[in-house]
């Protein structure tokens, strides 16, 4: 049987129905500008065993007990990393009385050069409760796909290196465990008024 164009409105105004339905429940399960969608819980994180820039043992197990502020970079980086440092320095600013429940934490991706004196020298330069983790390369491997941190050695002139690295900031519980993320471009002032909501 053949339908005219008119006969097939129904049919066309059902199916509509039945497709909108479906982009709007989907709608809460795609990510979009400005939304992040998680399913589950993020597996981020994990054990590790460092050295920070007194030279001691810094354990995953040293992450319990306060909140981290906690960030990947490495102290011959141009720009990036000491504005991100100087932000999260910011943000210990804005905490007040309540920073003491924070523990910024800069974890480099240079492990090479980036000797506990010269972590101790870089993160000084961003506050006095900053703490500096560095390793061998071996050490440092593991940390880095626990915790999904993208690096990687980029040659430029002179025979130098840069390093090409993600830029979030990590936030981690009280448990040693993945909270969330920050980034630079949200400010000092909104993160450390998320950062209160938590403390």
């Amino acid at each position: 049987m053949i339908r005219t164009p008119e006969a097939l409105i129904p049919y066309i105004l059902a199916a509509a129905v039945v497709l909108g339905g479906m982009a709007w429940h989907l709608g809460d399960s795609v990510g979009g500008l400005g939304r992040t969608v998680t399913f589950g819980q993020a597996t981020i994180g994990g054990p590790f065993a460092l050295t920070d820039q007194n030279g001691k043992s810094y354990t995953d197990k040293d992450l319990r007990g306060h909140w981290t502020l906690l960030y990947f970079g490495y102290t011959h980086c141009p720009d990036v990393c000491p504005l991100t440092l100087q932000l999260m320095g910011d943000v210990m600013d804005k905490l007040g009385a309540k920073a003491t429940r924070v523990t910024p934490l800069f974890i480099t991706v240079d492990p090479a050069r980036d000797t506990p004196d010269v972590m101790k020298q870089y993160v000084a330069a961003f506050g006095k409760n900053f703490v500096g983790l560095t390793g061998s390369e071996a050490q440092m491997a593991p940390v880095l796909k626990e915790f999904r941190v993208y690096a990687k050695k980029r040659p430029i002139a002179g025979g130098d290196y840069a390093m090409d690295h993600s830029g979030s900031i990590y936030l981690m519980d009280p448990n040693g465990k993945f909270a969330g993320t920050y980034e630079e471009v949200l400010g000092p002032d909104k993160i450390a008024a998320d950062l209160k909501t938590r403390l």
